[in-house]
């Protein structure tokens, strides 16, 4: 299947994550989507950890679910799991297909509430940032776990020769 074209995900950091180890964790996140499979860098000994690490997902169907995963490294055990969401990217992508003229840069398109449908912790907007581009930032609230967030940021690329998301 052709792609549509790309979405880089800036995992920006984590809050208040679990402790897994004895005194803190050793954090660093998986985000999958079909068969791609990217990872962040490990954060040693953080449970606030910054990473600000630049994933590329090949999007070929806006409905494939995105899946976030946060782990923490151990090196004689199995890594331990600190926590999953879903990234619901279908508002982003809409937003993308309305086809906009030029707003005022920082526009919010879109504001999304949190529900039982999706994993926000908190509201997130769908902002303008010129020449056809929007960004979206989201705080994650992590799932199958006592607590812990993870700060995301979307932007659609276009690829060259892709049929893209207007078409």
């Amino acid at each position: 299947m052709n792609p549509l074209g790309a979405l880089k995900i800036t995992v920006q950091r984590g809050i208040d994550l679990i402790v897994c180890d004895a005194f803190s964790s050793d954090p660093y996140v998986i985000i999958t989507a079909g068969s791609q499979k990217l990872k962040t860098r490990v954060v040693k000994n953080n449970i606030n950890p910054e990473w600000n690490d630049v994933l590329t997902l090949s999007v070929t169907d806006p409905n494939m679910p995105i899946k976030l995963n946060v782990f923490d490294k151990d090196t004689f055990t199995k890594h331990d799991r600190m926590g999953d969401a879903i990234i619901d990217i279908k508002p982003y992508i809409e937003c993308m297909q309305m086809g906009l003229g030029d707003l005022p840069i920082g526009t919010a398109v879109k504001k999304v509430q949190p529900d039982d449908d999706n994993c926000l912790a908190d509201e997130s907007k769908v902002i303008w940032t010129g020449k056809g581009k929007m960004i979206q930032e989201m705080t994650l609230k992590l799932q199958n776990v006592e607590r812990g967030k993870v700060q995301i940021k979307l932007e659609w690329l276009d690829l060259p020769g892709c049929r893209g998301l207007r078409s």
